[in-house]
């Protein structure tokens, strides 16, 4: 019989890590060989230009997620692994959205920009160009109100995550 452990769940991963060419290949290697998707990744310079920080969002059953987690520590260049969805942590994401913005619309698009207190950041005649932050949902639920509007193009950074607290990575 299955248990809780069992069904797939989503987890966010913290990986400190060497800032040297070919580190972030290993680790997406790692996730290939094996079969593993990765469902989101950031990668940027800590306030130490010799780390790097990344944020890799991936899913799996219990007996995935914690071979995940072995594996990552293995790698030479990899500093700290942390599970961030073991304890208390703050998520964001960041997209831009280009929207259609005709003169019948653009009250709507301001509207809504407003609503998810996002900020339009480039105005065209016809287009308007929205960034938000905020958790997943608040995202989706940006997107999902835009659609009808006529979302022209939208990139996304994908999700980027820290413990709460005294707590470091």
């Amino acid at each position: 019989m299955p248990t809780a452990n069992d069904e797939i769940q989503r987890h966010i991963f913290g990986l400190l890590v060497e800032n040297k060419v070919g580190v972030l290949g290993r680790i997406t290697g790692l996730f290939s060989a094996r079969g593993f998707n990765i469902d989101c990744l950031s990668v940027a310079e800590t306030e130490d230009p010799t780390v790097s920080r990344i944020t890799l969002v991936t899913a799996g059953d219990s007996r995935i997620l914690e071979q995940v987690q072995k594996q990552l520590n293995k790698l030479i260049d990899v500093i700290k692994v942390m599970d961030l969805s073991e304890e208390p942590h703050i998520a964001r994401e960041l997209v831009l959205i280009k929207v259609n913005a005709g003169a019948e619309t653009r009250e709507e698009v301001f509207r809504i920009a407003s609503i998810f207190r996002g900020k339009i950041v480039d105005v065209t005649p016809k287009t308007y160009t929205l960034e938000v932050t905020g958790d997943e949902d608040k995202i989706r639920a940006v997107i999902n109100l835009l659609k009808p509007l006529g979302i022209r193009e939208m990139v996304r950074t994908g999700t980027i995550a820290i413990a709460r607290g005294q707590r470091v990575l």
